[in-house]
């Protein structure tokens, strides 16, 4: 195992350009979305998962500064959630095969229940801050000092913000992994063939790491301390980023009652969402008059992270019902418009038949 981990920071570039030009390849498999994809989604969650543990190598690269702390050795959550993003979509079509459309949603229950521990876990040891991609991204924004660099466990290099790095308008796609990457995996594989995996990138992951100090740890909040010193604004906060969380949960659990056709799972869902996102709205507004320790300050990583979850919205246009009742009926009107048109026509047609193919997928169109 050791040999295997020098090897890959020693090609950090090679195995970057690797794993996007397989990445890229999966989507071209022969039997992808057709009536025995087992396979093909079998071969997508290896790859996706050796990425993931790449990257995560690539990011524990041992530097001169020393250690935080012996509890950063063991397997963080970030690693674990990203690990379970990428068998998702194979537990669904394996559960679909084998239980059934209607069972099959036992199937997701359970896998966003076990997300949903992952991240309240992550929030809670955070020091209650807000979740970055879902938690893929480790949020290490001390919001009194000027943002630095991320920690991504997946697919993209560190930007110095504290957020992904990805190439122009995927910056904002990768958080729909893997919706966002059935969309554009072969966009991106051109862009990243071109990037330098710069090591400066990772030296910055580990030195961010590294300035957890025992000092820093222990000045954490807790639910007490928020609740305390941040008043209202902190309840405010802690409600919204827990609706966030469970929202996805209350999502399969009302498809797993009513079924995927009903409006209940969807304004279900769309509430919550508003609801999350008024709270924290209101959580980190400045409010004039009032102390600022009461205020809760928001990093740039994490106003780039509301912006993403208010995108991911565009998503509610995709999930049925909206989709039968409305979407479909759209698509299928511009590829007949467009039709005629040589060149265009094809890529229109093509396209119309990836969406609608994608769509069928809870894991693609569920933001979780």
């Amino acid at each position: 195992m050791e040999a295997y981990k020098d090897w890959v920071r020693r090609n950090k570039d090679f195995v970057f350009q690797l794993e996007s030009l397989a990445n890229a390849l999966t989507w071209l498999l022969p039997e992808r979305f057709s009536d025995s994809e087992i396979m093909p989604e079998a071969v997508t969650s290896i790859v996706g998962i050796f990425t993931t543990i790449n990257q995560y190598i690539i990011e524990t690269t041992p530097t001169r500064w020393p250690h935080p702390s012996p509890s950063s050795s063991s397997v963080p959550y970030s690693l674990w959630i990203s690990a379970l993003k990428e068998v998702e979509t194979l537990a669904e079509v394996m559960a679909q095969q084998s239980l059934g459309d209607e069972k099959k949603w036992n199937v997701m229950a359970i896998t966003e229940a076990a997300k949903v521990l992952l991240r309240l876990a992550l929030f809670r040891d955070s020091g209650y801050k807000m979740l970055l991609q879902g938690g893929e991204i480790l949020n290490t924004d001390s919001h009194t000092n000027p943002p630095d660099s991320g920690n991504r466990i997946g697919h993209h290099a560190m930007a110095g913000n504290g957020a992904v790095q990805a190439p122009g308008y995927l910056n904002h796609l990768n958080g729909f992994s893997p919706e966002g990457r059935a969309l554009s995996a072969l966009s991106r594989f051109g862009e990243n063939a071109r990037m330098t995996y710069d090591a400066t990138c990772v030296n910055n992951s580990v030195l961010q790491r590294s300035a957890l100090t025992a000092s820093q740890m222990a000045k954490r909040h807790n639910l007490s301390s928020i609740l305390s010193e941040k008043g209202l604004s902190g309840g405010l906060f802690l409600a919204g980023e827990t609706l966030y969380i469970l929202r996805p949960l209350i999502y399969v659990l009302f498809i797993r009652k009513y079924g995927i056709r009903s409006w209940i799972p969807w304004l279900g869902s769309l509430g919550v969402d508003l609801v999350a996102m008024i709270a924290l709205a209101k959580a980190t507004e400045s409010k004039r008059g009032v102390k600022e320790e009461t205020d809760i300050h928001v990093s740039v990583a994490e106003n780039k992270e509301l912006k993403r979850r208010k995108l991911l919205w565009a998503l509610y246009l995709m999930r049925d019902p909206f989709f039968c009742k409305y979407t479909r009926q759209r698509i299928e009107g511009t590829q007949k418009l467009l039709e005629p048109v040589p060149i265009l026509g094809l890529v229109a047609e093509k396209l119309g038949e990836l969406v609608l193919r994608v769509q069928t997928r809870y894991t693609y169109m569920s933001a979780s």
